[in-house]
C-alpha cells in the first residue's frame, strides 16, 4: 500500500470517542479515516485511546534548553523531548529579553522551523513580553520589560516571515493600543501579564487582541465590583484563553469554572521551562534563578516562574484533578490550539488530509506512542 501505516482502535474523530476506528497513514498524511470492525491485514491494532497529536501554543523549554537560549541545537532538543510526550506542534516561546536577544532567538526558532527532521513542529512564535507591565512581570526580566515598539517588531517578524506571530502584552502600558492596531490581522495579540482593568481588557479586544495568556496567572482577577481582566475573559464571546494544568497554577475548580464558561475556546498549555523533564535543583530563566521542588519552578521569592509540565500531563490534569471527560479534554489539547494558531486546516484532527500527528494513549491518559510527520518517535 505503498508505505501506508495503518492502526485500528479506540480513536477521537469528529467530537467524540468512537471504536474501530482505522487511521491510516501515508508518508507525512493521514488519507484515511473510517470505522471498520475488521481491519485489513497489517494492521496496527492498539489497546489505548488514538488522538491527534497535541498543539502547544505556550512553551519555553524543556530537556535543559530554552527557546530564548537562541540556539538550534538547544531548540531541537525541545521539539524532541516534546514529542516524546505527545506534543507534535508547538508555538516557540521567548520571554522578555534584550532586543539582541530576542532577535537571536527568533532568527534560530525559524532555522529550527525550516530544518528539524524530526520532533514537533515549530509552527509560530509566541513573544511573551516585552510589552508587558513591570508590575505583573511574574518570573520575567523587568530589566527587560520596554514600551512597545512597531519597528522592532516589524524587525522580528521579518526574521520569520513564514511563521504565525502571537505576542502577549499588557494593554495599558503606553503605545499598546498603536502596535495591535498596527499589526492587527498579522499579529495573534494576547492579553497577559497585565494590572489593566475590566474596562481595559474589553477595548484591547476591540483594538485587536483576541486571547489571554495563561488565564487567572500575573493578571487582574474577577471581583464582583471591578471584573478585571478575568471577567473581560470570562464575559468575551469570542475570545480565547489558555490554562496551565498543572495543579499549581489553576486550582481544580477553577479549571471546571473556566471551561464551563468559556467552552471551546479553552487551549490547554504548558509553559514549560528548561527543566521540564530534569532533575528537580536549580536552572536558569533568562537572567533568574529558578528553583524546581515538589512539581514547581519558582523564584526565590515564590513566585511561580513557568512549569515542569507536559501537554500530556496537562490532559491527564484536567481528567483526574479537575474530572472534566476525556472528549472534553482532547480539544483543548488538539482542535482548539490548532484554530488559534491558524493551523486548524491541517493539525489538531483525526482526519482525511491532515498531518499525520497521532498520539495514542494508555487507560490513565499516559502517552504510549507518539507519531510526528508520521514518523514514529
Amino acid at each position: 500500500m505503498n508505505g501506508e501505516r495503518r492502526i485500528h482502535g479506540r480513536a477521537f474523530v469528529d467530537g467524540a470517542i468512537k471504536d474501530d476506528i482505522l487511521v491510516s497513514m501515508r508518508g507525512e498524511t493521514i488519507v484515511d479515516v473510517m470505522q471498520i470492525a475488521a481491519p485489513p491485514t497489517a494492521t496496527d491494532r492498539v489497546r489505548g485511546l488514538i488522538v491527534p497529536g497535541f498543539v502547544d501554543m505556550h512553551v519555553h523549554g524543556g530537556d535543559g534548553a530554552d527557546f530564548t537560549d537562541g540556539d538550534t541545537d538547544a531548540n531541537e532538543r525541545i521539539v524532541n523531548f516534546h514529542a516524546k510526550h505527545g506534543t507534535t506542534a508547538l508555538a516557540a516561546t521567548t520571554l522578555s529579553a534584550s532586543r539582541a536577544d530576542l532577535e537571536k532567538a527568533v532568527k534560530a526558532i525559524a532555522e529550527t522551523a525550516t530544518n528539524a527532521a524530526t520532533g514537533a513542529q515549530i509552527c509560530g512564535i509566541h513573544l511573551e513580553g516585552p510589552y508587558i507591565n513591570p508590575q505583573n512581570a511574574g518570573a520575567q526580566d523587568t530589566a527587560s520589560i520596554r514600551p512597545p515598539d512597531i519597528q522592532e517588531l516589524t524587525t522580528l517578524m521579518s526574521e520569520a516571515p513564514r511563521l504565525r506571530f502571537m505576542m502577549t502584552l499588557a494593554p495599558e502600558v503606553e503605545g499598546a493600543r498603536a502596535l495591535m492596531e498596527h499589526f492587527r490581522g498579522r499579529v495573534l495579540f494576547a492579553i497577559g501579564h497585565t494590572g489593566a482593568m475590566f474596562a481595559d481588557a474589553v477595548a484591547a479586544l476591540e483594538w485587536g487582541a483576541s486571547h489571554f495568556t495563561h488565564l487567572f496567572n500575573a493578571m487582574t482577577g474577577m471581583h464582583h465590583r471591578e471584573p478585571g481582566v478575568v471577567g473581560a475573559a470570562l464575559e468575551s464571546v469570542n475570545a480565547t484563553a489558555e490554562l496551565i494544568a498543572d495543579g499549581v497554577h489553576v486550582h481544580p475548580a477553577v479549571l471546571r469554572i473556566a471551561c464551563t464558561a468559556m467552552p471551546n475556546r479553552i487551549a490547554l498549555v504548558t509553559d514549560a521551562i528548561r527543566a521540564t523533564g530534569m532533575a528537580e535543583g536549580k536552572y536558569k530563566l533568562y537572567d533568574y534563578d529558578v528553583t524546581v521542588a515538589d512539581g514547581a519552578a519558582r523564584l526565590a521569592n515564590g513566585t511561580l516562574a513557568g512549569s515542569v509540565l507536559t501537554m500530556a500531563g496537562a490532559v491527564q490534569n484536567m481528567v483526574e484533578l479537575a474530572g472534566i471527560p476525556i472528549e472534553k479534554v482532547v480539544p483543548m489539547a488538539t482542535e482548539i490550539p490548532a484554530r488559534i494558531l491558524g493551523v486548524a486546516d491541517r493539525k489538531g484532527k483525526l482526519e482525511n488530509g491532515y498531518d499525520a500527528d497521532v498520539v495514542i494513549l494508555s487507560e490513565k491518559f499516559e502517552v504510549e506512542r507518539v507519531f510526528a510527520g508520521g514518523e514514529e518517535g
